[in-house]
């Protein structure tokens, strides 16, 4: 069974209700349930969500979209020390954003798909499967 990380953009889309990103989380999700296998996702790239929520929706749908994600099939990942070190060195390698290289690097050490509408992942090339979902500006 393929094993998926959602990619902060993945989530957000899921919960703006994106129709295409929103209909393939949506199914993820749901073959999450079905087979008791969580979605992962790093708590950097959760803090990320959160902070987008909140920016653009307030507080308030900031805390409430963190209320039901605890309700998701997504397990959150902590970052410690040794898996911020190695996020940093993918990102001095590839030139990833911050917390990108987070979401890359759980997909990499827990040998997963991301899932992502950021083509930014793509120059990991093999190291680095993903699903594409459609890019949406915000």
């Amino acid at each position: 069974m393929r094993r998926y990380v959602l990619d902060a953009n993945a989530l957000i889309g899921f919960f703006e209700d994106r129709e295409t990103a929103s209909a393939k989380v949506r199914r993820m999700l749901s073959e999450s349930l079905r087979t008791e296998l969580p979605l992962l996702m790093s708590a950097v790239n959760w803090g990320e969500v959160f902070y987008m929520e909140w920016r653009y929706h307030g507080e308030a749908k900031a805390r409430a979209i963190e209320s039901y994600l605890h309700r998701l099939p997504i397990a959150v990942i902590p970052a410690d020390l040794d898996r911020a070190t190695r996020a940093a060195a993918l990102k001095q390698k590839h030139n990833l954003g911050y917390a990108d290289s987070f979401a890359a690097e759980l997909a990499i050490a827990r040998r997963a798909t991301l899932v992502t509408a950021d083509p930014e992942f793509l120059k990991l090339g093999k190291i680095l499967p993903v699903c594409p979902l459609p890019r949406h500006e915000k």
